[in-house]
């Protein structure tokens, strides 16, 4: 393994972290309603489990949802259920006033780390990427450090996401367009959630 291989990673990395999706939609969410603390925790909890899919793909969890096609539908219904749960949450709390007190940041790590977790096709979006980046017969160090790099562009990421956007003036903003933005927020989430449990096996 080369810098070169490192750098390719972390290309395609920054390009899906940044692209819509539950992970990023909930990061942002989070940090405009609770703060940037429950932001920062929610950025890390995603992170923690992005770079840990990404240890599984290292190891072949992909092989066994293919070898084991009940497994893997079995984590996208659950996916499916989290996502609209949270979803729903957001639409039925959408008119509620919000005050401006912090969330526990072991909850918002929690909300992270369990949104990356229902969402068992990070594992096959990371094989891909492994085996197409990446030389064969690595050793455990080189794997090791694949990982790590990965939790540190994941973590650095949303704390740079946190600091831009978790200031008194995009909170305000925030506040006064709540109802439409956290409806807006729902609908997608919703819609992922659905996507996760009908797309088909490819």
């Amino acid at each position: 393994m080369t810098v070169e291989h490192l750098l390719a990673f972390n290309v395609v990395l920054f390009a899906a972290i940044v692209s819509p999706g539950p992970a990023l939609l909930v990061a942002v969410q989070t940090t405009l309603s609770s703060g940037r603390n429950a932001g920062i925790a929610t950025g890390f909890g995603l992170a923690l489990i992005a770079a840990t899919w990404t240890l599984l793909a290292l190891f072949g969890l992909e092989a066994v949802f293919r070898v084991a096609p009940w497994a893997y539908s079995a984590a996208k219904a659950i996916g499916m259920a989290y996502l609209l749960h949270i979803a729903w949450r957001m639409w039925k709390g959408a008119k509620d006033c919000v005050e401006l007190t912090e969330t526990p940041m072991r909850n918002a790590f929690l909300k992270g780390v369990l949104i990356n977790a229902t969402n068992p096709k990070s594992v096959l979006f990371a094989a891909a990427v492994l085996i197409v980046i990446f030389p064969e017969n690595m050793t455990v160090m080189e794997n090791a450090a694949i990982v790590f790099n990965h939790l540190v562009i994941e973590c650095a990421f949303y704390l740079a996401l946190v600091l831009c956007i978790g200031g008194p003036a995009a909170r305000n903003a925030y506040l006064k367009a709540k109802t439409y933005l956290d409806r807006g927020a729902a609908l997608v989430l919703g819609a992922l959630g659905l996507r996760l449990a009908f797309s088909a096996w490819d």
